[in-house]
């Protein structure tokens, strides 16, 4: 029982035979989505671990605290309540910031570290072994914290066990158990006959949420009249609803209506109810699940808005999930069916926003087309209140556009006047959520427009008004950073990072700036945990190559391009990373091919030209250094530092005067090192004398 395991086996009663056979006292949990949803399955972990986690290392669960109440807030039970922002006070009709798929990641990597740091200090004799049975059956985002779960756990403190029927892996999980050990679980005799009729088989059925894999169960079910099986969905889905959890209406509630005796009814009302869950939270895949079957059981004739709302959400969702033309598809289907303006409205927005932000190629003339058509229909709303707030937001929507098509101060004028007129319209108290964007909105394009001091400005009064909302001092810190206040800039960070789930552009931000002040290990440890969460992230593979170079580690620094390269086969920076560490160890020959290999991609890329003129240098080959050389000026303009070093290669190659030149030119550049330059001057002038 040393590692991660597989096991795989068609009936659920004979894998749970070969989990008790190969496991020591594991947690078996069911992870099928009809039962719970997103997360179906690691809400039952937590409930296992937490209460003892909150009783003997309290800080634990409080630095994990929003990841773990995030997608499970019946958890708050048992530990209290989440910070809450203004997306979570906002009406369901009044958000207007929603999550894609990296948020809901990062929460889930949230709940991964959690588990880890539990299992470190249980300082048991054994792994702590968690079995994740019917995780071929889970919904998306329980498949993925369970690969991530897989990669980064040591199986001698945490082994996990994925235990499936043969069906549908996502592509990560199934990468993430390429070398996991597969074990299958033999077949057993038939199950004992049992006197039960089709009915009583239908009633078994429908009480296991329709998840029992029993052949016997589903065939009663399917025997049994559709108006008898209706009644019984019925009954389970009233005998549910009493405790019912957001993860149960999510999954077992909303079946049961869908396929009880009133769909297009109460299974309408509890689908719709069930996504509207899954939007706020960020639970896309389970948006567009919901969307389409909520769609197909709704007249749009009769539940015209519903059948709008359950599209248009399943559309937005498809985006963060990487499906773009089924997303475009659907809002185009709303214009082929409805005449209603405030439809083409709103899908008229959604259908710019795809061009300006997500379509490849981007296409922001045909956005502003389509945002202007917004923007009119907007503005000729007969409610007041309606046409006010819509043409605020149809502005906003087109200052994005503006700002994408290269008109930053149209965009800026934009956002501020719909900022003047809900200030002028409005109380303080109403649509607070939707106001905060559109002064953040305002920050970033005074930012991008030179106005520093103003966008700090924008960001403290942000952070006032929603201080657990972390982006917001994240773009302060970067302001900060830019003036040289890194203090203030990491106060901001760590801020963050106490106060948000591990985001990692978070903490590569605030290693960089760790970096930059000289705190080298803090630099490391926030790179490294961007690499434990996501090893495929290139800007933490590279910059804490480049942190280990500085410091001497050369055998962690070539450990970390090897495998940057192995993961991004041919990066310029990677390659010139790999040899910068050879020409360190005086490994001539493999640094020239690295710098080589950099250059056949970028023949004007200035750290392999200049480190390539090294190897020459000391290869006895100063005419190619200076070749180099002078390739790197012609790329990035008068440097001090580089003519320096073309001067000493021009010396090498017995022409001083052209040595000189370099050293006098050099000499009239800021930040010049004037002492080695008027000693090579010196040098220079001694050579010619010769």
């Amino acid at each position: 029982m040393t590692g991660h395991l597989r096991i795989v086996g068609d009936r659920r009663d004979d894998r749970l035979r070969t989990i008790t056979a190969h496991t020591g006292k594991a947690l078996v949990v069911r992870c099928h989505q009809r039962l719970r949803g997103p997360y179906t399955g690691v809400d039952t972990v937590l409930r296992a671990v937490l209460p003892e986690a909150y009783r003997r290392w309290p800080d634990l669960v409080e630095d994990h605290r929003v990841a773990l109440l995030y997608g499970m807030p019946e958890m708050a039970h048992l530990i209290g309540p989440p910070p809450r922002t203004l997306a979570d006070e906002a009406p369901y009709e009044e958000r207007t910031r929603f999550f894609g798929a990296g948020w809901v990641r990062c929460m889930s990597q949230g709940v991964v570290g959690f588990l880890l740091e539990f299992a470190r200090r249980i300082h048991s004799e054994t792994a702590f072994e968690i079995v994740f049975e019917e995780a071929d059956a889970a919904e998306a985002t329980t498949q993925e914290l369970i690969a991530l779960l897989l990669r980064r756990a040591d199986p001698r403190r945490l082994r996990v066990v994925v235990s499936v029927s043969g069906g549908t892996l996502s592509g990560e999980l199934q990468d993430a158990l390429t070398d996991v050990p597969l074990l299958s679980a033999p077949r057993t005799a038939e199950h004992p006959v049992e006197d039960r009729t089709p009915h009583g088989w239908a009633a078994v059925y429908v009480d296991g949420d329709c998840t029992d894999d029993d052949p016997r169960a589903l065939h009663g079910y399917q025997q049994t009249d559709p108006q008898t099986r209706a009644r019984l969905h019925d009954r389970r889905a009233d005998s549910l609803e009493r405790t019912a959890t957001w993860g149960i209406r999510m999954g077992a509630i909303a079946h049961h209506r869908e396929h009880g005796s009133d769909p297009a009814g109460a299974g309408r009302t509890a689908l719709l109810a069930a996504q509207r869950h899954a939007v706020a939270t960020g639970f896309s895949a389970a948006v567009v699940d919901l969307g389409l079957r909520g769609r197909g059981l709704t007249d749009p004739g009769s539940h015209e808005h519903d059948y709008w709302e359950f599209t248009r959400e399943a559309a937005a969702a498809c985006i963060p999930i990487g499906r773009l033309e089924q997303s475009t598809e659907l809002y185009r289907s709303l214009l082929r069916r409805f005449t209603d303006p405030k439809i083409h409205m709103m899908t008229s927005y959604a259908l710019a926003m795809l061009h300006t932000r997500f379509l490849k190629p981007r296409d922001h003339e045909l956005a502003v087309q389509w945002q202007h058509n917004a923007v009119a229909i907007a503005g000729i709303l007969p409610d007041p209140a309606e046409r006010l707030t819509y043409s605020v937001f149809h502005d906003n929507g087109l200052a994005l556009v503006e700002m994408h098509r290269g008109n930053p101060h149209r965009a800026l004028a934009l956002v501020e006047s719909c900022i003047t007129r809900l200030d002028e319209r409005l109380d303080d108290d109403q649509w607070s959520l939707h106001r905060s964007q559109l002064l953040y909105n305002r920050a970033r394009l005074l930012v991008a427009l030179g106005r520093p001091d103003e966008a700090h400005a924008d960001y403290s009064r942000l952070v006032d008004m929603d201080p657990y909302y972390t982006d917001y001092l994240s773009e302060r810190a970067r302001i900060s950073r830019d003036r040289g206040d890194f203090d203030a800039a990491l106060a901001d960070y760590d801020r963050a990072v106490r106060l948000a789930p591990p985001f990692p552009e978070l903490h590569y931000n605030r290693g960089t700036a760790r970096a930059q002040v000289g705190d080298h290990t803090g630099a490391l440890a926030d790179f490294t945990l961007v690499l434990e969460m996501e090893p495929r992230d290139l800007d933490s593979r590279i910059a804490r190559a480049e942190l280990l170079l500085e410091t001497g580690d050369l055998d962690a620094a070539e450990t970390d391009t090897a495998t940057g390269l192995t993961l991004h086969p041919g990066e310029l920076q990677l390659l010139c990373l790999k040899g910068t560490v050879l020409l360190q160890r005086e490994r001539f020959d493999g640094a020239l091919a690295a710098f080589d290999g950099a250059l056949e991609r970028d023949r004007r890329y200035p750290a392999a030209l200049i480190n390539r003129a090294v190897v020459h240098f000391r290869q006895s080959r100063p005419e190619l250094a200076v070749a180099d050389l002078t390739a790197a000026l012609e790329a990035v303009g008068d440097d001090p530092d580089i003519l320096l070093n073309r001067g000493i290669a021009h010396l090498a190659g017995d022409r001083p005067d052209l040595a000189l030149q370099d050293f006098d030119q050099a000499l009239t550049l800021p930040d010049a090192d004037t002492t080695e330059l008027q000693e090579q001057r010196r040098l220079c002038t001694a050579a010619g004398t010769r």
